[in-house]
């Protein structure tokens, strides 16, 4: 695993834990989506678990594998107890756990949520899909390819056999590109209506509303409070959207980080109540800004710590190889395609 603490990081800051995706490193996802750069501006840190190839050829988290996606066993467990790792010193806050991820990573996300909700405040899924979804490798292509359809009451209730617990539950952001043909749109709509579900709200949003290529939708407890977000972007394919320019650009893009016009990192800190603007504020230099500042060659960029990683299973698979797109890879892996 990585972990980035920003110098002079207080006490009682919250933990925030990013979960990369399929043929992405910890490092490179967190400093690509804006993480590590938030972490710096807002103060709070950072735990980014790494897969390792030993386990998952495409340095996929195993989402959809059941000795892997229950409470207490497998990645599941191993990810939990690097959370408690970081909270043991008691310098950070218990009641701000967040965490998001990005596909796998997004998909993994959900299977945290859903195995120890007791843990998170909130929990962001980009370009995901449902708990419970997949028990194996084929299901879980077909889930992504072509998306798996339940009643609310049937999603939900594979988010309350996974543990226990049974409220306060965790409020979510959901984030999809509706030009995703990795993992079919279709999945982040079932995430949204999990969630929904196990909120004990209706599968209709309370709010909606659309500003350019972007549309959320929101769903409100007894109180008014957003407990469920839907985001979806037109035009997106498979990644995080950024926005990388402005005040507010963070991140950089590449392969699924996407240029989108809207920072899905910097909008899921607010939505977590971890970006405090007003202090961000106050910590600019003064003067117009396009971006945010660059790191020079004199002042070298922040690395995260690196930690150990996930143990490697007893068996080995074999290494990715070059060229083909990730679907084609996955299915070529499986036999579904020669």
């Amino acid at each position: 695993m990585r972990v980035y603490r920003p110098a002079d990081l207080p006490k009682g800051a919250p933990l925030v834990v990013v979960l990369h995706g399929c043929r992405q490193t910890a490092e490179g996802y967190a400093a690509g989506a804006g993480w590590l750069a938030l972490a710096d501006r807002f103060g709070f840190a950072l735990l980014c678990p790494e897969q390792v190839a030993a386990n998952n050829a495409y340095c996929c988290f195993n989402w959809f594998e059941p000795g892997d996606m229950a409470r207490d066993r497998g990645e599941a467990a191993s990810i939990r107890q690097m959370i408690e790792w970081m909270l043991a010193d008691g310098r950070l806050d218990r009641t701000r756990v967040f965490v998001t991820g990005l596909s796998a990573g997004g998909a993994m996300t959900n299977v945290m949520l859903a195995t120890y909700p007791e843990v998170f405040a909130v929990g962001a899924p980009i370009a995901g899909l449902a708990y419970g979804v997949a028990s194996d490798a084929r299901e879980a292509l077909g889930a992504m390819f072509q998306g798996v359809h339940h009643s609310p009451q049937v999603w939900g209730d594979r988010v309350r056999a996974a543990s226990s617990y049974r409220g306060p539950w965790p409020k979510v952001s959901v984030w999809h590109g509706d030009a995703d043909s990795t993992v079919k749109p279709d999945n982040g709509e079932a995430v949204a209506l999990q969630w929904a579900n196990v909120h004990g709200l209706p599968a209709h949003p309370g709010n909606a509303e659309t500003h350019g290529s972007v549309a959320r939708s929101v769903w409100l407890d007894g109180r008014g409070v957003p407990v469920v977000e839907r985001f979806v972007i037109h035009g997106l394919g498979h990644g995080t959207p950024l926005s990388t320019l402005g005040p507010d650009g963070c991140g950089e893009a590449g392969p699924f980080l996407l240029e989108a016009g809207v920072s899905s990192s910097l909008q899921i800190a607010k939505f977590w109540g971890v970006a405090d603007l007003v202090r961000a504020a106050a910590a600019k230099p003064a003067g117009p800004q396009t971006q945010l500042p660059r790191q020079t060659s004199a002042e070298p960029p922040p690395k995260p710590e690196v930690v150990t990683p996930f143990p490697p299973r007893p068996w080995q698979t074999q290494p990715l190889k070059a060229g083909g797109t990730l679907k084609s890879v996955l299915m070529k892996a499986l036999g579904l395609r020669r």
